[in-house]
């Protein structure tokens, strides 16, 4: 029950590794405002979570329908969490998109300007109308979502990959900012998770999605794919208390696949 009591907002929540953390997080005794674009998914995922209801206990859950990268969106999730519950402890910057793949010098202008709007712009927005509140109560925790992208090239993802770069310059800086005012700033860097936006970008790269699976698994020294709720569980400690020394940091979640130059004669 180490969020018991607190008040966490997750972007991209009808996502897989967004809704794999906001069970986490129901489950850690946390009360949620789940956020999203997809209304349909979002339904689904709040009469998900009501199936894990205990009546023993009070947690209040509630959806806002957004585009994380729209202003007005952003701000209106925010203050709906602060009308709800008062205060913002914890916040799960996460929503994003694939984009489309193709060479950086064919790439289309228009993909790449809606691939930086949600994966960068929208983290800079909720960075943005979330950071005050904490500021202001001397205390909350943020955690970004990046890519293991952020720390190598990714052929045929330049607008993807630029973006998950930002993310981490965007997590350093707000870092070292707000630490001062109590509040602490991380990103976590998902390697190859097996989810709807993997499968997205392995239709493009393979002729099968099993055959992607197999081959981008091979990435990780585990060698394996890992799973949303090996992302979820990082992150749940990263808002927790027990990462209170935790700040401006970027945490590789996968398997292993940046720690070494595979070697396997």
């Amino acid at each position: 029950m180490r969020h018991e009591g607190k008040a966490i907002v997750v972007t991209g929540a009808a996502g897989a590794i967004g809704f794999a953390t906001c069970e986490i997080l129901y489950r850690e005794g946390a009360e949620l405002v789940l956020v999203d674009v997809d209304e349909a998914g979002l339904r689904a995922r709040m009469d998900q979570l009501a199936g894990m209801r205990d009546p023993a206990r009070r947690q209040t859950v509630i959806s806002m329908l957004a585009d994380v990268s729209d202003e007005a969106d952003t701000k209106s999730y925010v203050k709906s969490a602060m009308d709800t519950f008062g205060r913002i402890d914890g916040f799960f910057n996460n929503a994003g998109i694939e984009g489309r793949l193709a060479p950086t010098h064919e790439y289309d202008v228009a993909e790449f300007d809606k691939v930086l709007s949600v994966n960068l712009r929208g983290m800079f927005l909720g960075l943005r109308y979330v950071l005050p509140h904490m500021v202001a109560a001397g205390k909350g925790a943020v955690v970004l979502t990046a890519s293991i992208g952020s720390e190598r090239g990714l052929a045929g993802a330049c607008a993807y990959n630029a973006a998950k770069h930002g993310v981490v310059g965007l997590t350093r800086t707000a870092a070292s900012e707000v630490a001062q005012k109590g509040v602490r700033v991380n990103c976590v860097e998902p390697g190859v998770i097996e989810t709807p936006l993997l499968v997205g970008m392995l239709e493009q790269m393979f002729d099968s999605v099993e055959a992607g699976m197999r081959k981008l698994g091979e990435v990780a020294t585990l060698n394996r794919v890992g799973q949303p709720r090996e992302v979820g569980d990082v992150v749940s400690f990263l808002l927790s208390d027990e990462a209170s020394y935790v700040n401006g940091a970027r945490w590789e979640i996968d398997g292993g696949a940046l720690a070494t130059i595979r070697n396997d004669v």
